[in-house]
């Protein structure tokens, strides 16, 4: 009789185990009826009938859907992969050679040399001066009178 005791014992003591690493180790979102904390927490105070419960109530047996399928995106930062220390630095050239591009390039009706870092020059001596840099850019060409219609 005692033998009996103690192999039930021992099979409630691995039943329960068993149990606890299946609760704890599952995906939360295949717990059923209560969430998978509370679910590890009854095996725990109620040995044998938590983990019973956990295998008849709790687990979720289907297949768990799948995360939905979002758009892959050129860029690494938002795909979720790594650029390597090289790409990294090739990636910041290819952006400051495109920004160096960007500060020389001339728009119609302006000269050479009041693009928009002449401009960024003009801006330190005031607001007056970017102001008007702004509204000669507005008005087209700054050597032609500006006329008002109301």
């Amino acid at each position: 009789m005692v033998r009996f005791v103690i192999i039930a014992v021992v099979i409630g003591v691995a039943f329960t185990l068993y149990a606890l690493v299946d609760a704890a180790m599952s995906d939360a979102r295949r717990a059923r009826g209560l969430s998978k904390p509370v679910w590890v927490v009854l095996i725990v105070l109620l040995p044998v009938i938590g983990a019973s419960l956990w295998f008849t109530i709790g687990k979720d047996r289907g297949p768990i859907a799948p995360p939905p399928v979002r758009a892959p995106d050129d860029d690494p930062r938002f795909s979720g992969g790594r650029m390597s220390d090289d790409e990294l630095d090739a990636h910041m050239r290819e952006l400051e050679d495109r920004l160096r591009e960007l500060d020389e390039e001339t728009f119609p009706g302006e000269e050479a040399g009041s693009g928009p870092a002449a401009a960024a020059g003009e801006a330190t001596n005031g607001v007056e001066g970017t102001a008007r840099t702004e509204r000669d850019r507005a008005a087209g060409d700054a050597d032609e009178p500006r006329t008002e219609t109301n």
